[in-house]
């Protein structure tokens, strides 16, 4: 047979296999912030420097950094916003007596997020793992997380003095951190928890059940002035400083 007619074939052979299998979807990245929820004045009243003046400490500090990702990744890109729930009922039921989810949800609208509630670790860890049905975790990786809300040097305090006075019942601890799939996250992702001492420990159990650093604070982290534009919360000592 003509050598020319046998490359002839083989060259075909590749084009009807390459027809055949083709390459898989390119993976996109999804930005995810995380607004824990408020605390409640009648157990912060007691306490000599109460938190949580305005409702919207965590929700403003998110606004800013879901802006600063909407210009960032354009109409197209994924952001997806996560917030407690059941923080933001009850601190409007008691204590604002309006409906605040109507006052998150214009934040939705104005900035084209897709707004996720939840009101469990089990929900936040579903939703980290497996993404959502249309835009499925093993396509869309996490390529930004970063949580704003109540913490200590151990875990993210979801309902902290909202529920029950100066604790929580709804957090997710540096010891459940093995529960997030770590192929759930894109390559070289930023990370960062804008809560308190979370640089102190939680961060050091996040790398090793990730793979990947999250920055967090060594000290407090401060909310306040958080009503101003393009605001971010800073450290809260001069002796503070962030850390993976």
């Amino acid at each position: 047979m003509n050598t020319r007619f046998i490359f002839l074939i083989a060259l075909l052979g590749t084009a009807i296999l390459t027809h055949a299998q083709p390459a898989p979807a390119p993976t996109c990245g999804e930005a995810i912030v995380i607004s824990g929820g408020p605390s409640l004045i009648e157990w912060e009243k007691f306490k000599k420097v109460p938190h949580d003046h305005w409702w919207a400490n965590f929700v403003r500090g998110a606004r800013n950094r879901l802006a600063e990702l909407r210009e960032r990744q354009g109409d197209q890109g994924l952001v997806t916003w996560m917030v407690y729930k059941p923080g933001y009922v009850r601190r409007g039921t008691r204590q604002e007596k309006k409906d605040l989810i109507k006052e998150i949800e214009t934040v939705r609208d104005k900035y084209k997020v897709n707004l996720v509630w939840f009101g469990s670790k089990d929900e936040l860890i579903g939703y980290l793992n497996a993404g959502s049905r249309s835009h499925p975790r093993q396509e869309w990786k996490i390529a930004d997380l970063e949580y704003f809300g109540h913490s200590n040097r151990a875990c993210f305090m979801f309902d902290y003095s909202n529920e029950i006075d100066s604790a929580s019942k709804t957090w997710l601890h540096e010891t459940e951190l093995s529960r997030i799939d770590r192929n759930a996250f894109a390559p070289r992702a930023f990370i960062k928890s804008w809560g308190c001492h979370t640089g102190e420990s939680m961060s050091r159990l996040w790398r090793k059940a990730i793979g990947q650093p999250m920055i967090g604070a060594v000290g407090t982290t401060d909310y306040s002035g958080s009503d101003e534009p393009g605001w971010h919360p800073k450290l809260g000592h001069a002796d503070g400083r962030w850390t993976r």
